[in-house]
């Protein structure tokens, strides 16, 4: 038989806080907790989930966009070089959603990657993105990208030769500021008097403003109504209404060459991918 060992049980030590609030007992468990054995583990309290968002992560955009790496892109956005809608955005993570524009240092980006597409445009194929002009030269690309671009420039319904397309925003804006050197091959309706020819050469004014020509030249082993042209404007019709001031009716114009960029193994109606070397010339303009 086990004696009972003799006195009052011990009660439990306390502790007061000089404010007067009620003791605590020592090493007492927090309420709410319990496990296996008795131990005590834990309990969160639940959370409402919070609902998913679609978009793309900001670094992940930019990225895509070919400026940099994604971890070059965190950098960026840390140092508040990347504007959503216009607005510093320096949170890692944000997402970005359809719509948004993103730029940075000041660039619009696109998601796609940047590209460049050559066509030898045919005749009677319009120069513009609107589908209520029939036929038009994004008829003729539609396949060779799944990347947003656009023409770079004019060429008329008529008119044949070298169109370029890039969704390149940054070059779009330096093209269309400083001009892209074009050669055109022009058939007019007959002879171009050797006065006419150095009126343009000069620089002639056309409905009060002055039309600047690079260079002008007969043709080699052609007739004298034949001749290469090469001009910065990036306008559609301002070679027509050139010649036309002087007096001369416009049979044919095709753009033989754009800049650096030439027609070589390239058929009228065909297109291709710039390669890098042709991209970086672009650098030079």
């Amino acid at each position: 038989m086990v004696k009972k060992k003799s006195g009052s049980p011990k009660a439990p030590s306390t502790t007061r806080k000089p404010t007067g609030d009620r003791p605590v007992q020592k090493n007492r468990k927090p309420l709410g907790q319990g496990g296996k054995g008795g131990r005590p583990t834990l309990t969160k309290p639940s959370k409402a989930a919070e609902p998913k968002r679609d978009g793309t992560r900001l670094n992940k955009f930019i990225a895509n966009s070919g400026v940099c790496s994604r971890r070059e892109a965190d950098t960026y956005i840390a140092s508040g070089l990347v504007t959503v809608n216009n607005k510093v955005v320096n949170t890692m993570g944000y997402l970005v959603q359809a719509g948004d524009e993103v730029k940075f240092d000041g660039r619009r980006l696109q998601q796609d990657p940047p590209a460049y597409v050559l066509l030898n445009k045919p005749k009677s194929v319009a120069s513009t993105t609107s589908e209520s002009k029939g036929l038009t030269v994004m008829d003729l690309i539609a396949n060779a990208t799944n990347a947003r671009v656009a023409p770079v420039g004019r060429l008329g319904r008529n008119a044949t030769g070298l169109f370029l397309f890039t969704n390149d925003d940054r070059l779009m804006q330096k093209l269309h500021k400083k001009g892209l050197p074009r050669l055109f091959h022009v058939e007019l309706s007959k002879n171009l008097k050797n006065e006419d020819l150095i009126k343009i050469r000069e620089g002639q004014s056309v409905d009060g403003r002055t039309v600047v020509v690079e260079e002008i030249s007969y043709v080699a082993n052609a007739a004298k109504k034949e001749v290469g042209l090469r001009i910065k404007n990036m306008g559609s019709s301002i070679i027509r209404e050139l010649f036309e001031h002087l007096g001369y009716q416009v049979v044919k114009v095709d753009c033989v060459a754009l800049a650096h960029l030439t027609k070589k193994d390239l058929p009228r109606g065909r297109y291709r991918h710039l390669n890098d070397d042709e991209i970086s010339l672009f650098s030079m303009l």
